[in-house]
């Protein structure tokens, strides 16, 4: 037998191992796991860490991307604790269905989403958008509580960046003395704050939650901030949940009507 007949066996047996090696490397949607993943970003002198819900299933190219502010309960610096209370339960228990990225930044104890941590989390935003291939023209903000009120921080410092927003039980003003710090700074000093937001954020659709009955955020900054808006012609819905205390993002984030009328919406062709 002579010895080409012999090695092109070989190298036929060698060349079927390469793509069969390939095709096993090769990622592909069906193969992405849903789930939590943590990442770090140095951002002015400091470092943060953050986490990203990566979705199982991907529709397209581009995926949707929500922003995600936790509230007081949840800062610090371990990059996880914002995971364990508002949307992230609820992602925990439709990991296999949801069909968004989900960026969730983490503020420090005793800070508030403003200043640094209103440009930490958009830098976030970018860089986990950037990894994971979220679609700019479909990005959204929510937040709880403390991240009610920083879902209005973050779109008065890029409204140009989000398609719409979920505020839930958040504010404008202090709601109470003891936490003068808790507000929207950009308008919360101004003669008429609540004209002055829906003025600026007229183009970008925002759906508000509040319970009715809640002690720590009460819901009068979000009845005003409506009633503004239908004054100026913005975009802004108001759900009251009658019986509702403070917790009203778990009957949020758990309604799919909400989801369908966030995911529904595009950026505008002039924020572009």
């Amino acid at each position: 037998m002579s010895r080409c007949r012999i090695l092109f066996p070989l190298a036929l047996l060698l060349l079927l191992v390469l793509l069969m090696g390939a095709c096993v490397s090769t990622p592909t949607s069906s193969t992405i796991q849903a789930g939590f993943v943590q990442r770090s970003m140095e951002f002015e002198g400091r470092s943060y860490r953050y986490a990203v819900f990566v979705p199982a299933h991907r529709p397209g190219d581009a995926l949707p991307v929500v922003l995600f502010l936790h509230g007081s309960g949840e800062r610090g610096d371990d990059g996880d604790a914002q995971t364990r209370a508002g949307l992230g339960p609820y992602l925990r228990s439709h990991a296999a269905d949801f069909p968004a990225l989900v960026v969730m930044p983490q503020a420090g104890k005793g800070e508030e989403w403003m200043g640094d941590n209103a440009r930490m989390a958009l830098a976030v935003l970018d860089a986990a958008s950037a990894e994971f291939g979220g679609d700019p023209d479909r990005t959204y903000a929510t937040g709880m509580s403390m991240g009610g009120y920083g879902t209005w921080e973050v779109a008065l410092a890029a409204p140009e960046r989000f398609a719409a927003l979920v505020p839930v039980c958040g504010g404008v003003v202090a709601p109470r003395a003891v936490r003068p710090t808790l507000k929207v700074t950009e308008v919360a000093d101004l003669p008429d704050p609540y004209t002055a937001l829906a003025t600026r954020l007229r183009h970008v659709p925002a759906w508000m939650f509040h319970g009715a009955l809640d002690d720590l955020v009460p819901p009068d900054d979000d009845r005003r901030l409506h009633a503004a808006a239908q004054d100026v012609g913005a975009d802004f819905r108001y759900t009251e949940y009658p019986e509702g205390n403070h917790n009203a993002w778990d009957a949020t984030y758990a309604s799919q009507a909400m989801w369908d009328w966030l995911f529904a919406q595009r950026r505008p062709e002039e924020t572009r």
